[in-house]
């Protein structure tokens, strides 16, 4: 059974940072393209970060060069550091595959208030 836990939201001010983390069962995460993905209130779930399983990395315009995504294959976790964060980044975040998706889990919400 595929299973992926989201941990590491809050609330935080504007300009503020945190760190995002998922751990994934379920999968052989070591060759899984990879990606963190969110939901704002009334709109669309977007993909905002991807991962391939060799360690490329891709962006949403909207967060390049303030996210950055990782992965730890030796702990079957997956990474989002955030910071410059801004109230439009509040949303619930979620992880799960960038070429194939399984189900979704619980999510992490983010919000960014002042």
């Amino acid at each position: 059974q595929v299973q992926f836990v989201e941990s590491g939201g809050g609330l935080v001010q504007p300009g503020g940072s945190l760190r995002l983390s998922c751990a994934a069962s379920g999968i052989v995460f070591r060759i899984v393209n990879m990606g963190w993905y969110r939901q704002a209130p009334g709109k669309q779930r977007e993909l905002v970060a991807s991962i391939r399983a060799g360690g490329s990395t891709n962006y949403a315009d909207s967060v390049k060069d303030r996210f950055t995504i990782s992965r730890d294959n030796a702990k079957n976790t997956l990474h989002l550091q955030m910071s410059s964060l801004k109230p439009e980044d509040t949303a619930v975040y979620y992880c799960n595959g960038e070429t194939t998706r399984w189900g979704w889990g619980q999510g992490t919400q983010v919000t960014v208030s002042s």
